[in-house]
């Protein structure tokens, strides 16, 4: 991925208006204060700033962990976001032990950087430490600058280690009135989605979360999000080509943790740090895992109950630790064998608890005339229609 760089129309128009403000009687007492707040303006916006991204400059986007003044991004999704006014904005990312290794160039983290909602950097991180430059204008200008991990934890990790503005100090931008959290498999993390060809395989290079179902519906509903999701993992086994159970790649290992890694990113491991559920609490909480049980459960009927039962102690773990969120359980865009379970799961739950602010919904299998992208995985037409078919159930439940 090439970097990609911005350079905003220079306005001179705002220097001359500026300048002909500044021919005034300097005798006049008003007019030498109006003078001197435009000279104290003008060197406020000329000062460099630097700055930290923590939760008192920046908005956190997703599960981040703030140590040793960086802030470490893992999960797909993870960022951080800020506003400021100014001239010129520059962001330091740290790579982890992936990123000085060439020989591990198909799992660099990929990292996204926006400006004003436009993409102007889209890197795979392959230096132990990079200065961005993301913003530059010869006027001021009011700028929204955004963060994003596209790729996900277990190949790579990333951190940010500075901000660095001409102007105004950042502020993290305001949190939206509806929080959602995503659970899920390679489908929730944009696997392989810039790959059309679904004969290729793996590479973070080509997975995007932005471009996925989760993050499309968290944008179609003015939603801030959180991702936590890992490709090949499950309920209670991650994808199979044998009948051997993968009993160690599942969400419910990691659900209470930051993520996992298997690059290390100095002394920071996300599969150390318990995740602080005293945080902001989701209003909602999408479940889309079954589709790589499915290569192990196959239409054995009692590997089936037991993706049923564990589904069931998941989802307890679930509402212990976000006591108030609406779940919402989904299966099908990659199959919907397992769907059925998937019901009888939220049901069974639902009895055992008396918890009945829980529901499920059915995705629409990927059709071949939508195209598929990496090992067969959803394209961008099959991520947009599982987008508008998942928001228009949210809309549903919360009214």
């Amino acid at each position: 991925m090439k970097k990609i760089r911005i350079i905003p129309l220079i306005c001179a128009a705002a220097f001359s208006v500026l300048a002909m403000t500044g021919c005034g009687d300097k005798t006049n007492a008003e007019g030498a204060s109006a003078d001197n707040s435009i000279t104290e303006e003008a060197q406020d916006m000329n000062t460099e700033r630097q700055f930290t991204a923590n939760e008192n400059t920046v908005k956190l986007l997703g599960r981040t962990y703030f140590a040793d003044e960086k802030l470490y991004c893992a999960l797909s999704g993870t960022g951080a976001e800020f506003t400021f006014t100014g001239t010129k904005c520059t962001v330091t990312i740290d790579g982890d032990s992936n990123s000085g290794n060439p020989t591990a160039s198909d799992n660099y983290a990929r990292m996204g950087i926006y400006v004003n909602g436009e993409r102007v950097i889209d890197d795979m991180v392959d230096k132990t430490q990079e200065v961005y430059d993301v913003f530059e204008s010869d006027t001021p200008e009011d700028v929204t600058v955004s963060v994003v991990k596209l790729s996900e934890s277990p190949m790579s990790t990333i951190a940010i280690s500075g901000i660095t503005v001409t102007g105004t100090d950042i502020k993290p931008t305001p949190n939206k009135d509806l929080f959602i959290e995503f659970i899920g498999d390679s489908i929730t993390c944009g696997y392989g989605v810039d790959d059309p060809d679904p004969n290729n395989h793996f590479v973070t290079a080509t997975e995007d979360v932005t471009k996925a179902y989760a993050y499309k519906t968290a944008k179609a509903l003015d939603a801030d999000y959180s991702m936590v999701s890992f490709s090949g993992y499950g309920i209670i086994s991650g994808y199979t080509n044998g009948d051997k159970k993968e009993a160690g790649q599942i969400v419910p290992k990691y659900y209470t943790k930051l993520g996992f890694s298997w690059a290390n990113n100095g002394s920071f491991s996300p599969a150390k740090v318990d995740w602080d559920f005293s945080k902001r609490q989701p209003d909602l909480i999408v479940v889309n895992l079954g589709t790589n049980d499915d290569s192990y459960t196959k239409n054995k009927t009692e590997r089936k109950e037991e993706y049923q039962a564990g589904y069931v102690e998941f989802l307890k773990t679930i509402r212990e630790k976000n006591p108030d969120a609406r779940i919402l359980c989904t299966l099908g865009i990659m199959g919907d064998n397992l769907f059925e379970y998937v019901q009888l799961a939220a049901d069974t739950y639902s009895k055992e608890t008396g918890d009945t602010n829980i529901s499920a919904m059915r995705f629409v299998p990927q059709l071949a005339e939508d195209g598929y992208a990496a090992d067969w995985h959803p394209s961008p037409v099959t991520h947009d229609k599982a987008s508008e078919k998942l928001a228009e159930e949210i809309r549903s439940i919360i009214g």
